[in-house]
Order: C-alpha cells, then structure tokens, then sequence
C-alpha cells in the first residue's frame, strides 16, 4: 500500500524487484567477503571435515576411547585431490563464494521478503510474522550446521576408509568434492525449511495435523528416500541424515497442531461475538 492508496499489480511487481536487488546486492557482497578469505576458508572449513582433528571426530573419539579404548574414527594423514581441468579450482572459487554469500545474506534475504509481505499483514499477523521470520533463518542455518557436523564428515568417512584391493591409490576429484559438500551442507538447509512449509500450509487450510499423523509411516519412507538423495550410497550418513529430518516432522506436527488450533479459534470468534 502506498499513500494510503491499494498499489497496482505492477507497482507490487516494482517494489518486488527493489527487494529482490536488495537480495541480490547482499548475496554478492557476502560472496566477496567470502571471496577475498577463499584460501582459509577452503583450508578450514571446506576441507576441514577431511582431518582428523575436526571437531566431530574428536568428539565421537573421545566417547570411543571411553567405551572401547580406542579412536573409532582415523583418516589418513593427507587427502590428495586433483584437479584436471584448467578452470576448475576457479569454478570451485565461484561455487563456495556464492554459497558462502547466500549463507552470510540469508538472514537479510529473510528480512526483506518480510519487508515485502508486511504492508498486506494486519497488526497482529505482523506481530506473528516476526517471529516466523527469524524462524526461517535459524532453521536454515540450523541445518547447513548439521549437514556440515553431523552428516558430511560420516560421508568423508565412509568414502575414505572403503577400499576394495589395496592396489588402488585414492585420488579425489575437486569437482565431486564440493559436489558433495554442497549437496550435503545446502540440501540439509534447505530440508530444514520443512516446518515453515506446514506451517503456511496449516494457515490455508490444506494441511492438518491430523493428516499428518495418520500418514507419519509414508512420511517415514518418504525422509528415508531424502536421507538417501540428500547423502552419498553409504547407509550410515542416509541415518545420520535421516534422524534428524525424522524429529523435525515430528516437531511440525506440534506446529500444525498448534497453528491449526488457532487458526480454529479465529474461525470461532466471529460466531461467538455475532
């Protein structure tokens, strides 16, 4: 709405693209920051889940020396990756800058698409919407976090230590490496979004929690061919990725219970107050 007046479809279409280059604009300058720390970045965290001394595995260790005596988990010293095109490590550059920028923005991208939807909110659903929206970003930052602690490092794990003749020396390609940190890491994140999905779903009225407790064995399968797509072939990182995805669908049916309860006593009060 603007001077009080309704705005036209392409004045929505206009304001739409402020913000979208807004997005845009933060997504670069995330991805520049990113861009001009890329050598400790590809060192620290990129690689970091190809040593021995990352976190994850210094903590299942340590319960491992607790309960058996020993490490559990050992990777090799060095983790010798290739690169066989000529423009490869630069599109990699590309790749986890612009990843890195869309992480560093999400939670200003969140903010100006609540900017957008704000205007057509009445006062208590934009008192509401605030909360939903630091919601979304803590549930996408939330699972890039799990993907990148609890699900990649089994993932380098498996591949790592799975050997079929001896004669065989490893050599990863750079490519399929940051294909699977970017499969891993961002599909987790974006997986973690699930919740917002039933809860805008519940707030039309095509989705209910009862609907969603009575097909929770087809949801089951469904996380587990997810789990699946989401990791490598190996079965332990499908279950470190389906564990967590399993409590989230169980923690959005509290979440359609609760919004569809409300939603429920919206419906009532016109009646009671008629």
């Amino acid at each position: 709405m603007s001077d009080g007046k309704e705005m036209s479809f392409w004045g929505h279409i206009g304001e739409l693209r402020g913000h979208l280059i807004r997005s845009i604009i933060a997504i670069v300058i995330g991805a520049l920051i990113v861009g001009f720390n890329i050598n400790w970045i590809m060192d620290h965290v990129f690689f970091g889940p190809t040593r021995n001394d990352f976190p994850t595995f210094k903590i299942v260790n340590h319960f491992s020396n607790m309960v058996l005596g020993h490490d559990s988990i050992t990777l090799p010293d060095d983790f010798p990756v290739r690169v066989q095109k000529l423009y490869q490590q630069f599109n990699v550059m590309m790749a986890v800058s612009i990843f890195g920028g869309i992480v560093l923005a999400f939670p200003y991208i969140i903010w100006e698409l609540w900017r957008f939807i704000s205007p057509a909110l009445h006062p208590n659903e934009r008192k509401n919407s605030v909360f939903m929206i630091n919601f979304v970003w803590i549930l996408f930052l939330t699972g890039i976090l799990c993907g990148y602690f609890l699900i990649l490092p089994f993932a380098i794990n498996f591949g790592v230590i799975f050997k079929i003749s001896d004669i065989i020396v490893p050599l990863y390609d750079l490519s399929d490496y940051t294909t699977l940190f970017l499969q891993v890491v961002l599909g987790m994140g974006v997986i973690f979004l699930f919740p917002v999905i039933v809860y805008f779903l519940t707030s039309i009225g095509i989705l209910t929690p009862v609907f969603m407790k009575t097909y929770r064995r087809h949801a089951i399968v469904l996380i587990m061919v997810v789990a699946a797509i989401v990791t490598p072939a190996d079965v332990l990182s499908m279950l470190m990725a389906a564990f967590p995805l399993l409590l989230l669908y169980e923690f959005s049916i509290v979440m359609s219970s609760y919004t569809y309860k409300k939603l429920e006593k919206r419906n009532q009060l016109p009646a009671k107050t008629a």
